[in-house]
């Protein structure tokens, strides 16, 4: 064998885990910049207080869109856990699993869709589908699991949340029309300044993520 047929899968191998390193390494940042975002999380007017808008998901996407959805994934998944490890929970874990389901249903079809179609039009339609999805599935899950879960875990009848979400919008009477006037435009909002910002800063900070062949 020659000298030369050696090098090769040696050489292959160390690249490979350059390649490894560099993603865990660009991951964990992105992390750690999504985790930071959401220490500056604000309620919006439009929902009860407990309902808070960050830019977390920034990070999160710009992950997806240069790496793909499996370091989006991982990218959300570890701001959770430093949120919980660092901030713990006054939610009872549901506005963690909440914020991670959601997330991901932000997240994972703008990025997916962004994978087949790398120029700015395909970032945008991309954004506009998962700002759709998540507009879509937050209400569900809001009506379903979210809503009932805080509940509980607060001890809350579920009117009396319902009420909190009727002192600022008078429509709101029941849990469909909390989550029609409430969590929807609370979700549109969210996703449209998110949508803004990544359109804005990603062609400058991607060639940082990109790894070199």
């Amino acid at each position: 064998m020659s000298e030369n047929a050696v090098k090769k899968p040696l050489n292959k191998g160390r690249k490979n885990r350059e390649i490894s390193i560099a993603w865990i390494s660009r991951v964990s940042i992105l992390a750690a910049i999504a985790f930071i975002l959401m220490l500056f999380e604000i309620p919006l007017p439009i929902a009860p207080s407990f309902y808070k808008m960050g830019l977390d998901e920034v990070a999160v996407m710009i992950a997806g869109f240069a790496m793909g959805p499996w370091a989006a994934a991982a990218v959300e998944a570890l701001k959770i856990i430093l949120n919980l490890l660092f901030n713990g929970t006054s939610t009872a874990g549901v506005g963690e699993l909440t914020n991670f389901i959601l997330g991901m249903l932000y997240v994972l079809p703008a990025a997916i869709y962004y994978q087949k179609h790398k120029n700015r039009k395909g970032a945008l339609v991309g954004l506009l589908i998962g700002s759709v999805s998540l507009a879509i599935w937050g209400a569900l899950l809001n009506y379903f699991v979210s809503l009932p879960m805080y509940s509980y875990f607060y001890g809350l009848p579920l009117d009396t949340i319902i009420e909190m979400g009727g002192a600022i919008n008078p429509l709101i009477t029941n849990r469909f029309t909390f989550c029609l006037y409430a969590v929807l435009p609370f979700n549109l909002i969210k996703a449209a300044i998110n949508l803004a910002v990544v359109l804005l800063i990603y062609k400058r900070v991607s060639p940082l993520l990109h790894f070199k062949k």
